[in-house]
């Protein structure tokens, strides 16, 4: 359904954009310009441009439309599938492969490749765009995720996720030498004030996140870490790490300004996986291998600080 929103402006000399940006919850700068471009936000009921400076008590009504809807299309990418049966598969997702297709990722995505795989045969609750995808890994994170093939498997993995029963492993490689052998960030995770595009530690509208942490070996400068999820909150990971001061080697969002180019995005990798089946009720756990870009990473580390 198509919404209006009403503001009035508490802001001198800050750019249209920019204010909306902060007052629209879950829109990007770009969509918010695309918003203006397209004539759907009037100050004190007349046009502005994106870069109109705001006056205290401006009136700005923002008109957003219907989203035009995407058509998931199938496409003939290839699945590394770890397993599969009638209800539910397990697949190995490469870096750098979106889940499903959005604005800005049309085709070439996960959902793309599934609908060629298994074409009408994937549990249609999260819509023609995500069909079948229970949770999700970012685009450039590797590893392991269950898709649903059935409404009744998608209903019984998305309550395992909220009674966090459902086991899941990450590796990655983080900044600077950890001390502690294990240890547990237990810090709530909400959309960053500052960067909507972001996540952030914040006690403002955020949600419970915990990550159990333990090394696996000390590079240097740098440390390879076990991450056990016991919450899934968006960037959970890459968040928790940047806060203790480690943020993930390559991560070109959360991580220093002069990111590891070689990595092409952050060095992280969902590597075990552990559910009930939510038919058959058997317990099922898989591992993956560490991918050639993790690996390579290693062994760099391990030529330049020594076993």
């Amino acid at each position: 359904m198509p919404e209006t929103f009403n503001f009035v402006c508490e802001q001198n000399s800050v750019r249209l954009d920019r204010l909306l940006c902060d007052l629209l919850d879950g829109f990007t700068r770009s969509a918010v310009q695309r918003l203006i471009d397209d004539g759907n936000v009037t100050v004190n009921s007349g046009s502005a441009a994106k870069n109109y400076k705001t006056k205290i008590g401006d009136n700005i009504e923002v008109f957003v439309p219907d989203a035009r809807p995407l058509e998931a299309v199938a496409q003939n990418i290839p699945l590394d599938i770890v397993y599969e049966d009638d209800d539910l598969l397990v697949v190995n997702k490469p870096k750098g492969m979106v889940v499903h297709p959005a604005n800005g990722n049309p085709d070439g995505t996960l959902v793309n490749a599934l609908l060629y795989h298994c074409g009408d045969s994937l549990s249609g609750i999260n819509g023609i765009i995500r069909p079948g995808i229970v949770h999700r890994i970012d685009k450039d994170t590797s590893g392991l995720l269950i898709v649903a093939k059935s409404d009744k498997a998608h209903i019984g993995l998305a309550e395992q996720i909220k009674e966090h029963s459902f086991s899941r492993a990450y590796e990655t490689v983080v900044y600077g030498n950890i001390n502690e052998d294990s240890f547990t960030v237990c810090q709530p995770i909400g959309r960053d004030e500052r960067d909507r595009k972001k996540m952030a530690v914040t006690p403002r509208n955020s949600k419970k996140a915990i990550t159990h942490f333990e090394v696996i070996k000390r590079y240097g400068e740098f440390t390879h870490l076990r991450c056990i999820l016991e919450t899934g909150r968006t960037h959970q990971i890459r968040v928790h790490c940047a806060y203790i001061g480690h943020p993930v080697a390559g991560d070109p969002v959360y991580g220093p300004k002069k990111v590891i180019t070689r990595l092409e995005g952050q060095c992280l990798h969902a590597k075990h996986i552990g559910f009930v089946h939510p038919v058959t009720d058997e317990y099922l756990e898989f591992e993956s291998e560490l991918p050639d870009y993790f690996k390579s990473f290693l062994n760099y580390l391990n030529n330049k600080y020594g076993e």
